[in-house]
């Protein structure tokens, strides 16, 4: 995605905004088609409830660019622990059709500062998820995110992804130029622990954009912009006509 330069062009310095934008998207394909990655995963299997997990025999009888790791989750109806597996396969179909990401081109106006409010305790919002038919599951959200848009003020509810906060969001484009279920970002601490930053530059498809086997997150109202968010990733781009089958 870079622009080829002469070789009289100056060279970015190195902390040019694009340049590490382009290393990004180098990185997000890297990841995406690795042998655990979004596109690797061909199968969530739950398992009856008090069996545990055992990933040796699950793998056995697959070929060897198949891997098996376990997970958990919490029943929404009995509140218990569920086990599962998930197999992914470094020569899955997907990632032999996988084109790449359609992205928005880099837009500086895109990288926003906000006001970032921890919440004593934290606080516990139900996220609405693609696979549980209506049903919520309860994610800490450790603060409250306020920035303007286009005139328009939000307090955002970004969940704590293992330290990290995930913005899950909405905007109008969903389901014509970008993924229909909305798309993930990364919020960016700062020096000011009551500052952040949302580069929608780097806003990502959810897994669940690159395999049926993720049940991601859906973006609560609270998270639904009224204005395009014409930066980051469109949608994932599939050779031979898969997109269709995926």
């Amino acid at each position: 995605m870079s622009t080829a330069v002469s070789d009289s062009a100056p060279l970015p310095p190195r902390d040019d905004p694009r340049e590490k934008w382009d290393l990004w998207c180098a990185e997000r394909r890297r990841a995406l088609t690795s042998p655990t990655g979004n596109l690797a995963l061909v199968e969530t299997r739950w398992l009856p409830a008090g069996a545990e997990a055992d990933p040796d025999a699950a793998r056995a009888g697959h070929p060897g660019s198949v891997t098996v790791t376990t997970l958990r989750r919490t029943d929404l109806v009995t509140g218990g622990i569920e086990h599962g597996l998930r197999l992914w396969d470094a020569d899955a179909p997907a990632i032999r059709h996988f084109e790449g990401v359609d992205v928005f081109p880099y837009n500086p106006a895109w990288v926003l500062e906000a006001t970032y409010t921890p919440v004593p305790g934290a606080r516990r919002i139900p996220f609405e998820h693609v696979r549980d038919n209506g049903g919520t599951r309860d994610l800490v959200v450790p603060g409250d995110i306020a920035l303007t848009v286009d005139d328009h003020d939000y307090t955002l509810s970004a969940f704590d992804d293992e330290g990290t906060l995930l913005l899950v969001f909405g905007d109008p484009t969903n389901g014509t130029t970008t993924y229909g279920a909305g798309r993930f970002l990364f919020v960016q601490r700062t020096d000011d622990d009551n500052r952040v930053v949302l580069d929608f530059n780097r806003a990502f498809v959810p897994p669940c954009g690159f395999s049926d086997q993720y049940n991601c997150p859906m973006p609560p109202r609270q998270n639904r912009f009224h204005v395009p968010v014409q930066a980051g990733e469109k949608r994932p781009v599939f050779r031979d006509g898969f997109l269709a089958q995926h």
